[in-house]
């Protein structure tokens, strides 16, 4: 089943499947129950009217953004070269038990699919990293995924790891969407994950992996983030990336990044 939240004259709407559900039933009320009730109840809400509005984001905005790091070899690699005065740290925290997992944003600041992310105006190495996101209900199960663009100043993060937040947390940081994807987590063991950067008519860079290539489990990482932290809205977690463009290339202005995963695209233009 495919969740899309659309805009619409008296506000945000939701829809599964092309088809809206009723007013008032948001992204939060779904994510209070549990797993396995989600698709009968779907399907008994739907009604008979087509989605027409805008896409917005896939999520409320009650709803919090977190992410993880150094998931997969090629982030490990990236993460140490960048750095100036702590490339270890980045290899402790690949071999580590704990991942790493921060606050990324909050839901009515994330962007959905063809609106505009930011590079920050003080820094000049920023990427794009594309990213499978979680989304994980109250009680800290594994009902979908979207895809997310977790946009990243990677001077401001390789000067210091403790500016980690600066580096990821601003105006126009995080993209998701364009919908939300019902699956259980076992489901998300091998999908193709790419990522296309277009300059000017033509692409500036193209990657791919998988995410059977990361080092972590999906329910490991979502275990990590409820662990002590109760998110009574659910919550959204961007597990890792294993594209990176080299070194010498960083976003401009009016690129537009495409994150295609198992064949759902996220699309954003650099404002």
């Amino acid at each position: 089943m495919y969740l899309t939240r659309h805009s619409s004259s008296a506000g945000p709407r939701w829809a599964v499947d092309g088809n809206l559900l009723p007013a008032g039933v948001t992204l939060s009320t779904l994510l209070a129950l549990p797993a396995n009730n989600l698709p009968s109840l779907l399907t008994e809400l739907a009604t008979n009217d087509a989605a027409a509005g805008a896409l917005l984001a896939p999520l409320d905005d009650q709803q919090e953004v977190w992410g993880s790091g150094v998931t997969y070899l090629r982030s490990r690699d990236a993460r140490k070269a960048e750095s100036e005065t702590a490339a270890d740290v980045y290899q402790q925290v690949y071999d580590a038990a704990r991942p790493e997992i921060f606050f990324k944003q909050i839901g009515w600041r994330t962007v959905g699919h063809g609106q505009p992310v930011r590079i920050r105006a003080d820094t000049t190495w920023n990427v794009p990293e594309p990213e499978l996101c979680l989304v994980i209900n109250a009680a800290g199960q594994i009902v979908g995924y979207t895809v997310g663009n977790d946009m990243s100043s990677r001077d401001i993060e390789g000067e210091n790891p403790l500016y980690l937040p600066q580096a990821k947390t601003y105006d126009g940081s995080a993209g998701v969407g364009p919908g939300i994807r019902l699956v259980a987590a076992d489901a998300l063991t091998d999908l193709a994950i790419s990522l296309e950067i277009e300059r000017d008519g033509a692409i500036a860079f193209a990657g791919e992996t998988s995410t059977s290539q990361m080092k972590r489990t999906f329910p490991d990482l979502a275990e990590y983030l409820v662990r002590e932290l109760a998110f009574p809205y659910g919550a959204l977690l961007m597990t890792g990336t294993g594209i990176v463009p080299p070194d010498e290339f960083t976003l401009q202005s009016g690129d537009i990044v495409r994150i295609t995963i198992d064949g759902m695209t996220l699309e954003n233009t650099i404002a």
